[in-house]
């Protein structure tokens, strides 16, 4: 089989000659926008991220399986791959750990004032803060209770906080001290110190959180969006960080990537900013390419059997 691997996966010479000795051609390109190394018509099989943003899929006509980098599916069309029965695997669960780290440390970054420490010690300025918050006894709403959310309720469950998850199913972990179904999100976002988002992007969640639904919010609430941007309604976030209703954000994904520099989020001194960077780990590529490797095996197999 002819696999194409682009650079979203930045795979070794060893990791290389693993694909090819389980019996995979592999063909190697590292911009996926780029003109194709090989005629789409002979690919069997891919690993890519965003490869079908800027290819038709149409044209790849043996393409039997996509391996994606990325957890999200939103880079896909899902209707035709499901129309052609190409097996679709994602990059469940090897990004969760670095995104619920990231989220615990903006969290601590925004209740222990670290910005103002860290200007502080740049102007060796020896001045205490009385206001600085602690998590204990606060609540979490997780918006989202896939492998990202629940590693997130693992750590902040850690840290005494009560842990309320928000989801189409009712999550299994026992990390999550409540939950509430979607429709009543409302609910908990009445009671929520902190609320995070981690669910996917699709029709029904896209602009979900607008300004009805920062008006649930607990005055002063913590956002923290590691999920994608498009699920905010920007505009209305932005109204509700000047009012007060959000009291801080921790931002690393947004409508528009990169986020432009005439963007009022960069200068609010209660919004941490950073370039959709929370997933990255010196420890994802082992992951994912172990991830890799027993999705092509399990397709393998299957064939196999059939």
């Amino acid at each position: 089989m002819n696999l194409l691997v682009t650079g979203a996966f930045n795979c070794s010479s060893e990791q290389i000659k693993q694909l090819e000795d389980m019996g995979y051609n592999v063909i190697f390109q590292q911009d996926e926008r780029g003109e194709l190394a090989v005629d789409a018509k002979c690919i069997d099989a891919v690993i890519c991220n965003g490869l079908f943003l800027y290819h038709n899929i149409d044209e790849f006509l043996s393409l039997k399986l996509i391996q994606l980098t990325s957890a999200g599916l939103d880079r896909v069309p899902l209707e035709k791959i499901s129309e052609r029965g190409i097996k679709l695997f994602n990059a469940r669960g090897v990004y969760s750990v670095p995104m619920a780290e990231f989220a615990v440390c903006g969290v601590l970054e925004l209740y222990k004032h670290s910005d103002l420490f860290f200007e502080n010690q740049k102007r060796r300025i020896w001045e205490k803060d009385r206001t600085v918050r602690e998590l204990q006894g606060d609540t979490v709403c997780i918006v989202g209770c896939g492998s990202v959310g629940t590693e997130c309720a693992k750590r902040f469950k850690a840290f005494g906080t009560t842990v309320i998850g928000a989801d189409l199913i009712e999550p299994k972990s026992e990390c999550y001290d409540g939950y509430v179904p979607m429709d009543r999100l409302s609910q908990a976002l009445i009671e929520a110190d902190v609320v995070i988002l981690t669910l996917p992007l699709t029709d029904e969640t896209r602009g979900m959180f607008n300004k009805d639904m920062f008006a649930c919010f607990k005055d002063g609430a913590v956002l923290v969006n590691i999920a994608r941007g498009a699920v905010v309604n920007e505009k209305d976030m932005i109204s509700a960080l000047e009012s007060g209703i959000l009291g801080g954000a921790v931002l690393d994904v947004f409508q528009n990537e990169p986020l432009p520099e005439n963007s009022s989020l960069w200068s609010m001194e209660n919004v941490i900013v950073t370039p959709h960077n929370s997933f990255v780990s010196l420890k994802n590529n082992g992951r994912l390419f172990d991830l890799i490797i027993d999705d092509l095996k399990a397709y393998m197999d299957r064939g196999k059997n059939v």
